[in-house]
Order: C-alpha cells, then sequence, then structure tokens
C-alpha cells in the first residue's frame, strides 16, 4: 500500500500505535506534573498486584503521588511468583520459563523504576529446546543466523524460505525497539514507508505470514513451535505478535530471572513502598465506586473505602466492567465488546521436585515436546484436553545455574495448555469445596504427563518424585480471579491485537487497565508495558 492510499481509519489505528510503541517521553511527563498542583489531591488505588499494576504503581508513587494497591493474595506478581513445599525443601517457579528482559523496552522500563539494577538475569543455555519426532534441535542464544543454518540442515529445501522468516522476525522486532526508541513518533503518512515491516504485518495471521517462506507442514511447526507463549495456533494467531516476540528472542536471548521471578515482582512493590505508596494484601476489592460518571474510590472487604483520583485495574477486564464497576456506569456497546473477545487458554501444570541431581545430565532447560501431527491439532488437543496426545514442555530449571536446587534435588516443571471446558463440569463443586472428583481427574492428567515426560525426555522420572503438585484452570482461576483461568489475558486474535488491541484509558472517566487484559496484551513484558501506559495516560489525563 502506498503511503497516498493511507485510509482515515488507518491513521487511527496508526495513533494507536504510536501509544503502543512509545517509550515514556520524561520532558512531556514532567511537564504534565507541573501543571497538576498538590500531589495529595490524586490518590490512586491500584486493583491487583501482578506485574501490570505494580508496574504503574511504581511509576505513580515514583512521582510523588499517593498510591495504593491492593491484592487478595498475600503475595505480590499474579502468576510472577513462586511457592514452597516440603518444609521449604523445594521453591517452585509459578509461571517464568524465559524472557528476553534485555537491552530493549522491558529492559527500559525496568530500569526507569529503578529495578533493573536489583534483578539478576541469567541467560538460558538455549533459547529452548525443540524435540518431535525424528526431530531434536537446540535454538542457539542470540545468534539468528546460526538458527537458520540448523533449520537448513534439516529442511534443505526451504533453506531460503527459512532465512527470510527467520530475518523477518528479527527485523520486525529492530523496527518495533526503534520506533520506540523514538518516543512512538513518526509521520502517519510516512509510516508504510518508514516502517514497511510492520505496516505489512498488522492484519495478518502466523499462517499467513508462514505461507508467504516456507510449505513444508513440518518445518512451518517447527517455526511456529513458541505458539504457547502466545496462546493461540497460526491460523489465529496474530502474526506481529508472534513475529516481534520471537524475532526478540532471536535477536536478544532468553533469560531467567535468578533466583525465581517472585525477585522481579518483590523488587517492583518495594518501589512503591519505598516512595511512599503502600500495599495491601489479603484485601479484597469489593466495588469501584462511581461519582459523576467518573472513578472516585474501591470499597474493600474489609469494609474501609479508599477515595481515588484514579482507578487502575489489573483485574481482567471482564471482572472489572462485570463485577466491580456498577452495571449502570458502563456503555452497553463497551460491555459487549468485552464479552465478545475471548479469555485466553489456561493451563495444566505439574511441578515436581527431584531426589537426585538431573543438572547437566539431560540437555535443555525449556524443553518444547510437539506431538508430531502439527500445532493445529495440538491446538486442538488443548482445547479438548487431550493429555496424552497434545504438545507440552518440561522445563529443568537447574540447568539454568547451579544451587537453583539443594544439593541431591531437582526442580522439574510440565505444562500443558488447557481450554476450560474440560474443567469447567467441576467448578459448582470445586467453589463449594468439594473436590473428589476433581482431584481424581487432576491424578489421571498428572499420571498421563509424568509418563509422556519420562518417555521424552527424564527417563526414570516417576522413580525419582519425592514431591508433586499441579495446578488445574480451575486453580488459575482461583488464585487470580481470571475468568476460566486465562493465562495470557484476552486472546491476541487479530481482532485485539497490536493496532486493534484494547485500550488501556476506559470508556469510565479515571478508571484505567493495566496488565494482560490490555494493551499490548500478555507475558511478562506486555503486563509491564501495560501498567507503563497506564501510567502515562493518567498523567496525560490529569495535565
Amino acid at each position: 500500500m502506498s503511503a497516498q492510499s493511507v485510509s482515515r481509519r488507518s491513521f487511527l489505528t496508526l495513533s494507536a500505535l504510536s501509544a503502543l510503541t512509545a517509550a515514556l517521553d520524561w520532558n512531556k511527563i514532567n511537564a504534565w506534573a507541573a501543571r497538576m498542583g498538590p500531589k495529595t489531591d490524586y490518590p490512586t488505588v491500584v486493583i491487583g498486584a501482578g506485574l501490570g499494576g505494580l508496574c504503574c504503581g511504581a511509576y505513580l508513587a515514583g512521582q510523588g503521588l499517593p498510591v495504593t494497591v491492593v491484592e487478595q493474595h498475600n503475595i505480590p506478581g499474579g502468576y510472577a511468583t513462586a511457592f514452597e513445599r516440603a518444609e521449604g525443601k523445594f521453591r517452585f517457579e509459578v509461571s517464568l520459563h524465559g524472557t528476553s528482559i534485555n537491552n530493549n523496552a522491558t529492559a527500559r522500563i525496568l530500569n526507569n523504576l529503578g529495578v533493573l539494577e536489583k534483578l539478576e538475569l541469567v541467560p538460558l543455555p538455549e533459547v529452548y529446546r525443540f524435540k518431535a519426532p525424528g526431530l531434536d534441535i537446540s535454538v542457539p542464544q542470540q545468534d539468528p543466523e546460526a538458527y537458520s543454518r540448523l533449520l537448513s540442515r534439516h529442511f534443505p529445501k526451504e533453506t531460503d524460505g527459512i532465512r527470510s522468516f527467520v530475518q523477518e522476525m528479527v527485523a520486525l522486532s529492530e523496527e518495533v525497539d526503534r520506533l520506540h526508541q523514538k518516543k512512538g513518533k513518526f509521520l502517519k503518512i510516512l509510516f508504510p514507508i518508514q516502517y514497511r515491516r510492520m505496516w505489512n504485518i498488522r492484519n495478518r495471521t502466523l499462517a499467513e505470514l508462514l505461507n508467504n517462506h516456507v510449505r513444508d507442514p513440518g518445518l512451518q511447526n517447527v517455526l511456529s513451535a513458541l505458539w504457547g507463549y502466545y496462546g493461540l495456533p497460526p491460523s489465529k494467531l496474530s502474526a506481529f505478535y508472534y513475529a516481534n516476540a520471537t524475532g526478540e528472542y532471536l535477536r536478544n536471548g532468553s533469560f531467567y530471572i535468578k533466583e525465581r521471578s517472585q525477585q522481579l515482582s518483590d523488587a517492583l512493590a518495594g518501589a512503591i513502598e519505598k516512595q511512599g505508596g503502600k500495599i495491601l494484601y489479603e484485601t479484597r476489592a469489593d466495588q469501584i465506586r462511581i461519582k459523576n460518571g467518573a472513578a472516585a474510590g474501591v470499597a474493600l472487604s474489609n469494609g474501609q473505602t479508599l477515595p481515588a483520583r484514579a482507578v487502575v485495574s489489573n483485574a481482567s477486564a471482564l471482572t472489572t466492567f462485570e463485577k466491580l464497576v456498577p452495571r449502570e456506569a458502563v456503555p452497553p456497546v463497551y460491555l459487549r465488546k468485552l464479552q465478545a473477545f475471548r479469555p485466553s487458554i489456561s493451563s495444566f501444570i505439574v511441578w515436581l521436585g527431584l531426589a537426585r541431581e538431573l543438572r547437566g545430565r539431560i540437555s535443555g532447560s525449556g524443553i518444547y515436546v510437539s506431538s508430531g501431527r502439527g500445532t493445529e491439532a495440538d491446538y486442538r488437543s488443548a482445547l479438548a484436553g487431550e493429555v496424552d496426545q497434545g504438545s507440552f514442555s518440561v522445563s529443568l530449571y537447574d540447568n539454568v545455574f547451579a544451587g537453583y536446587s539443594r544439593p541431591g534435588t531437582s526442580t522439574v516443571m510440565l505444562l500443558f495448555l488447557c481450554g476450560f471446558e474440560p474443567w469447567r463440569r467441576f467448578e459448582a463443586d470445586y467453589r463449594a469445596g468439594r473436590k473428589g472428583e476433581y482431584q481424581k481427574e487432576k491424578d489421571r492428567w498428572t499420571t498421563i504427563l509424568i509418563r509422556r515426560a519420562e518417555r521424552e525426555v527424564i527417563p526414570g522420572l516417576a522413580s525419582l518424585i519425592a514431591v508433586q503438585e499441579g495446578a488445574t484452570p480451575l486453580t488459575n482461576l482461583r488464585f487470580t480471579g481470571n475468568p476460566e483461568g486465562a493465562i495470557y489475558g484476552f486472546e491476541q486474535s487479530l481482532d485485539n491485537a497490536f493496532m486493534n488491541r484494547l485500550e488501556n484509558r476506559t470508556p469510565v472517566q479515571g478508571l484505567y487497565l493495566a496488565g494482560a487484559w490490555g494493551s499490548p496484551g500478555g507475558g511478562f513484558a506486555g503486563a509491564l508495558r501495560g501498567g507503563e501506559l497506564a501510567f502515562e495516560q493518567i498523567m496525560a489525563d490529569w495535565a
């Protein structure tokens, strides 16, 4: 499309893109802050201490604004947490497999907050290891060309397509980073020329992008192996979302946060409290109070009401507008829009504490095991709960750094992405505390997944288990409140991704979204950026 043919609608989406990709302009932030008057006139309540809420709260506290974060759990982080079993003998990671926090937008966010220097980022041995029938490869760190050569040895007829696809992802991620460093500033009429890749990919699925480069179904399965990080198969997933994130992994590498992702959450919480903000743990937000059409406070489960000039919801957008905001305050068209979007896929996880050291005995730290039937088939198995057939992953955390587990032990996570439907029949009983049938099904899935991991990755696994724990979509629902136990917020489908993603500024004055359900979406990087976006929009609206 030529620059002259950019439509009015395209201008509108480009305006959204500017907000989505821009780094904070501190000159603007400081100018806005100078016009606000006394900071005590701007109390803010953040609902939920997930990464998005913590990020937004830390930015606001850094401006000297009175911030209170309300969290139903007894620790911060949402999915970015850890827990202990066997009297502390094993400390399990809840969600993190690898993150690309390195020389990028996410790193700049954490640096702005004074948090990056408090984290120790450990590079993984590889970006990930991919295992399928007849193929077992490890994707090298920070070397896209080596990755292309590796795949070309296995698919020699697709050499040109492999190289062009990998180069496309890497170049796209570079474009996004360049635009971020320019604070999202561009001439709209020139955008399709200056940021050609971003423009061309804006309304395409990953399947369409793959088909433009390679044809071999087995190769497409390999190239889309990280679909599980984003929750949709190629036929449904935004090509931009996949290519930008994957290009960043290939370019910058994949890292783990030592000792666990809880360190990131604790550091963000510490930044809020150090600058005068408050975090109320084991406290639930019951209602967002509305006065004259604007957010005015938050009623808490302890009977207290916190006044607020702005409310930031790190809870799901559906929960926020269906349960927390009085129905008469929500524009019907907006509620219908939210209800038309789908919550992302959920997960079934088994954590294993082993009575043997595995470090260095099995290659890889993050191992993706494909069924070999193709990504689309694996996605259908995930939705149907076919834990015996679909793809799954094995995380061997002890291969990340020495001392991850206590001497003589190892820590393993098995993950099978799954839809909510296989567990919906247990929901009412689960909520009522009747978990007998639920536990039987959970045990059945656990046994199957352990056997598969034993056969594919860790010989003799079952005999090594000292401690095991599991979590289903109902577990996710219980701890996060996310509808259907979603792990990525709303799906990154074409109607709700990239330029079209749900905005963090809502139709209710003074109410903002932060985290996975708004813009730009799920994952550690997405949630942190969502928190930053909410902060920026709050400051702009108050100026």
